[in-house]
């Protein structure tokens, strides 16, 4: 009977992690969901599709950039790499090594036992993936860390000129 109890407290120590990763997935699928009313309504002109977890993001538009805002407690910007692939998909990820997911406990000494853990995991592990925008300027990408939180931010082309062309007008 102990060995069981002690199973399901184990189990439910873990369940923070279990739920954030949960939470972080059903928060993909609402982006998803805020994107298709976003651009059913008119609002925004282009549309950010991502994928990934652990780490939720805000994305703002601005006329002249994008910003992506993530949490990052407990990382450092040693600890955070953002990368571009493919010309267009901007990465934005934890080291190898940094953040493993893990909770970091003092051990129990003697007597003293945890009744109730709530403190996530911290910091914890994230992989962000986001396909830029046409108007995206792939080389005006910029990435600042500050008291646990990331901006990276992305310059906007300007839009192409219009052309307009005169047609001489012939009468025959």
């Amino acid at each position: 009977m102990t060995e069981l109890f002690d199973t399901a407290v184990t189990s439910l120590l873990h369940l923070p992690e279990v739920l954030d990763r949960l939470g972080a997935a059903a928060g993909d699928r609402r982006s998803a969901g805020d994107h298709a009313h976003h651009a059913a309504h008119g609002h925004g002109q282009h549309r950010i599709s991502g994928i990934g977890s652990g780490a939720p993001v805000d994305i703002m538009e601005t006329p002249g950039e994008y910003a992506f805002v993530l949490d990052v407690p407990g990382l450092s910007k040693s600890d955070i790499q953002v990368t571009l692939e493919e010309d267009r998909v901007l990465v934005m990820k934890s080291s190898n090594g940094a953040g493993n997911g893990k909770r970091k406990r003092e051990e129990e000494e003697g007597e003293c036992k945890y009744i109730r853990l709530e403190r996530r995991a911290s910091p914890r592990a994230f992989a962000r993936k986001f396909r830029l925008p046409e108007d995206a300027d792939t080389g005006g990408i910029s990435a600042r860390c500050e008291n646990g939180v990331l901006t990276v931010t992305v310059k906007k082309r300007p839009p192409p000129e219009k052309k307009t062309k005169s047609v001489q007008v012939t009468i025959a």
